[in-house]
């Protein structure tokens, strides 16, 4: 602590070295703060259930909730050809069965949420990538739906359980899609991997044609989302409210240039054109010890000669 006692005959003076450590030490303090994290309003706006109730947003946190009137939906302002894209979620808690809470990317339109709620494609042109949380019974774990429509067809479904209740805390749920390679993750461990092949084998199915708004919701997939639509939404038990968290983007905002393909992006450097080998080793045991369903081993739906293009390098 600088000090001196000063005397009208002597005046207290502070060496300028001193004033100049001070400033110093402020700056480097400065500097390693971390960056203030983003508000809501920042990159996102209300898209649905915009009623004060059903979307509430309080700065850095939005709670969407769903009853029998309506759920909610909100999506990014911008556009982007590219990036890292995350969310922090907790999901609702308890009876869940029929609940759907989503973080997703897709296109511009707005029909192609309202096809999205009822699951139906709207044209042969959408690319969309998809995180759902599928609700259940009480003590039933929530499960994690994957899916990536490219050109208008999705059907390509994976559902994992998830190794820790997504409705105690907070977690963090990203897309990776750059150039090279489309990455799903659970805080730091893939669950999804689609390397974009399309230069090398002919018919291979990548999402890269269209930008992307980022979205997320809750809605009722009573029709399909629990035992394949037998068990439904039990209003009784709602409402039912997720929360959302971190609302920064690390995305290429733009209308379709190749701007976003760039390897100046940080996401599409080197170091993210393909998962590591410790990444590698984490998605191999996902799918081993976590994984329920895998549209690529569904002998029901396909056999040797029609099973899709990418399962054969997945």
């Amino acid at each position: 602590m600088l000090a001196c006692k000063a005397s009208p005959s002597r005046p207290c003076v502070v060496p300028l070295v001193c004033l100049l450590v001070v400033a110093a030490a402020v700056v480097v303090v400065a500097a390693s703060a971390p960056p203030a994290e983003a508000a809501f309003d920042d990159n996102y706006v209300a898209q649905w259930g915009r009623d004060g109730y059903h979307l509430v947003v309080r700065g850095t946190e939005a709670n969407v909730t769903m009853d029998q009137s309506s759920g909610a939906g909100f999506r990014s302002k911008s556009t982007y050809g590219s990036g890292f894209f995350h969310m922090r979620m907790k999901l609702p808690s308890g009876y869940t069965a029929g609940v759907v809470t989503t973080f997703y990317v897709s296109p511009t339109t707005d029909i192609y949420v309202l096809l999205h709620l009822i699951s139906q494609p709207e044209d042969g042109s959408r690319d969309e990538v998809d995180l759902e949380f599928l609700g259940d019974k009480a003590g039933v774990p929530i499960t994690l739906q994957t899916n990536v429509f490219v050109d208008g067809r999705g059907d390509r479904e994976q559902r994992t359980r998830l190794w820790f209740d997504p409705a105690a805390d907070f977690h963090d749920y990203k897309i990776l899609w750059n150039p090279y390679q489309l990455v799903m993750f659970v805080d730091d461990t893939p669950v999804r991997v689609l390397r974009n092949l399309t230069g090398a084998v002919p018919g291979y199915p990548f999402p890269g044609k269209q930008t992307m708004l980022i979205r997320a919701s809750v809605w009722d997939g009573s029709d399909w989302a629990t035992d394949g639509g037998r068990t439904k939404v039990d209003w009784s038990r709602g409402p039912f409210t997720a929360g959302y968290r971190g609302f920064d983007v690390d995305g290429c905002a733009n209308n379709g240039s190749d701007a976003c393909q760039s390897p100046d992006l940080w996401w599409n450097a080197a170091e993210y054109r393909n998962i590591t080998a410790e990444q590698r080793a984490a998605y191999e045991d996902v799918k081993r010890s976590y994984m329920n369903y895998d549209y690529c081993a569904d002998k029901a739906r396909f056999n040797s000669t029609t099973v899709p293009i990418e399962c054969n390098y997945a």
